[in-house]
C-alpha cells in the first residue's frame, strides 16, 4: 500500500493554508542570517543535499533537519549535525537560514518557514516520467473533491499554489541541456533558475576508483540484504511509484518459478527494492535466499550502490540514467506502459530510453535476464553501451564534482553576480 498519494497531499496542503500565511509573517520579521544553511532531503540523510553539505559544512554553519529518530542517528554516524525537522529549533533553523537545500520539496525542511530564503531544490534524478506542472497528476485533488466545477476549482488552487511555492526557488541543477528543458517546465520557473551544473547526486559514481567503487558497494549491498554466501551476480529490481495503485508487476506463482530457474543458474540474488512512496508485495511461494529485500528503510539513498550490481530491472524509475554512469545493463518490465503513458506521460518517446524490446510480462523479462547474466551471450556488453549512449545525451558532466559547481553557482548567485553561464 503506497504511503502518499497527490490527492491525499494535496488535500492537507490546502487545509494548511492558514499554516503558510503564519509562516509568511514570521519569517518577514525573523531576520535570516546569511551564512547559515539549513538541508533536507525526504529519504533521509543522503542523495544529492549530502554531496553538497560535505562542500558547504567545512566552509559555513550548517544544519540537517531530520524526520524521525533513525535519521537522527544516521545523521550522528556520518558526523552531520542535525535537529528534529518538526520540532521548534527544527522552525528556527529553517526561519533563520540565509541558504536552503532541498531534494524533494519544501516539506524536506520546515515548509512554512522558507519564504526569504535562498533556495536550492536539487531534485532526486533526471525524469523519465513527466512531474510538476507537466504531468496531471501532480495538481490532482483529492478524489472527493475531483468532480466537476468543486474539481476544476480545486485543481486551479492547487496550480495557483504549486507556482507561489516554486517562485521561490533559486537554483536547479541540471545534467544537462536536455534536463534543464524538463526541469524548467515541470517547475515552471524562469530559464535563468536551472544551471547545467550536474547533478551532486551522482558524483559519487565519477569520483575515486572504480574498482574500489564496486567492490565497496558490492560489500554495503550484501549485508543489508542480509546476505552471507556471496552469489556470482546481484541484480536490483526497483520499481516506480504508482500515486497509490496496485503494482502490476508483482510476480505470479508460475512467474516466481520461472525467476528463481534463472537465478539459480546464474548464481544469482534478486533484490527488490519497491519505491520509497510505494510497496507490492514480493514474496515467492517458497523460501528462498535467491531473493532478498532491499527497502528504501534499509538503504535509503541507493546510487552509492548501483557499482556493486550486475544488472538493473526498472520501468520508469530515474535510476536508468544513473546506472548509465556506472555503466550498468538495465531491463525494462513495464506492464503497464500504455496507462501509464497516458495517465503519467514520458519526456520524449519511451523507446528512445526503454529501448523497442520492453518485457510487458516477468517471463519476458527472465528470457532478457538469462541471457545479460550469460557472460558468453554479449546481451550485457549491447546494454551497456545502449546506456553509454543515453549517457552521453543527458549527462554533460560525468567528472564527480558537480557539487562543487552548485556551490560555486550559489555564492556567485548571492553575491549578486551573473546569473548565467556556470560551469
Amino acid at each position: 500500500m503506497a504511503a502518499f498519494s497527490f490527492g491525499a497531499g494535496n488535500a492537507r496542503k490546502m487545509v494548511a493554508l492558514p499554516l503558510y500565511a503564519v509562516g509568511r509573517l514570521l519569517t518577514a520579521v525573523v531576520p535570516r542570517r546569511r551564512d547559515l544553511w539549513v538541508f533536507g532531503c525526504a529519504t533521509g540523510v543522503g542523495e544529492g543535499a549530502l554531496a553538497l553539505w560535505h562542500r558547504v559544512s567545512s566552509r559555513h554553519p550548517a544544519v540537517w533537519l531530520v524526520a524521525d529518530e533513525a535519521q537522527a542517528r544516521e545523521a550522528a554516524r556520518l558526523g552531520v549535525t542535525a535537529v528534529r525537522r518538526s520540532s521548534a529549533a527544527g522552525l528556527w533553523a529553517t526561519a533563520r537560514a540565509g541558504v536552503i537545500v532541498i531534494t524533494h520539496g519544501f516539506g524536506d525542511v520546515h515548509r512554512y518557514a522558507v519564504s526569504g530564503a535562498f533556495v536550492v531544490q536539487l531534485w532526486h534524478g533526471i525524469p523519465l516520467k513527466r512531474i510538476g506542472l507537466d504531468s496531471p497528476e501532480t495538481l490532482r485533488p483529492p478524489a472527493w473533491l475531483d468532480r466537476g466545477p468543486l474539481g476544476r476549482g480545486a485543481r486551479r488552487l492547487l496550480s495557483v499554489m504549486y507556482r507561489t511555492a516554486t517562485s521561490r526557488i533559486d537554483l536547479i541543477p541540471a545534467a544537462s541541456g536536455v534536463v534543464r528543458g524538463r526541469l524548467v517546465s515541470a517547475f515552471g520557473v524562469r530559464d535563468h533558475v536551472v544551471a547545467e551544473t550536474g547533478e551532486p547526486r551522482v558524483d559519487v559514481l565519477s569520483a575515486g576508483d572504480p574498482d574500489a567503487r564496486r567492490d565497496s558497494a558490492r560489500q554495503e549491498i550484501l549485508t543489508a540484504a542480509g546476505v552471507t554466501t556471496p552469489p556470482t551476480s546481484l541484480v536490483l529490481y526497483a520499481p516506480t511509484w504508482r500515486d497509490g495503485a496496485p503494482d502490476p508487476a508483482v510476480p505470479a506463482e508460475e512467474e516466481w518459478r520461472e525467476i528463481l530457474d534463472v537465478l539459480e543458474r546464474h548464481d544469482a540474488v534478486l533484490l527488490v527494492r519497491s519505491h520509497p512512496l510505494g510497496a507490492g508485495v514480493y514474496r515467492p511461494p517458497v523460501p528462498t535466499d535467491r531473493v532478498r529485500s532491499l527497502p528504501a528503510t534499509a538503504i535509503p539513498d541507493i546510487t552509492p550502490l548501483l557499482p556493486g550490481l550486475s544488472a538493473l530491472i526498472t520501468d520508469y524509475s530515474s535510476l536508468v540514467y544513473d546506472a548509465a554512469l556506472v555503466p550498468l545493463p538495465v531491463l525494462f518490465l513495464a506492464p503497464d506502459m500504455d496507462e501509464y503513458a497516458a495517465r503519467r506521460g514520458f519526456y520524449g518517446r519511451y523507446e528512445d530510453v526503454a529501448g523497442t524490446d520492453v518485457a510487458r510480462t516477468w517471463r519476458d523479462a527472465v528470457a532478457v535476464l538469462d541471457a545479460v547474466l550469460d557472460p558468453d551471450s554479449g546481451e550485457a556488453d549491447r546494454r551497456i553501451e545502449r546506456g553509454r549512449l543515453l549517457s552521453a545525451r543527458v549527462h554533460r558532466h560525468r567528472d564527480g564534482r558537480s557539487a562543487e559547481r552548485v556551490y560555486r553557482a550559489v555564492m556567485t548567485r548571492r553575491s549578486g553576480r551573473a546569473t548565467e553561464g556556470v560551469r
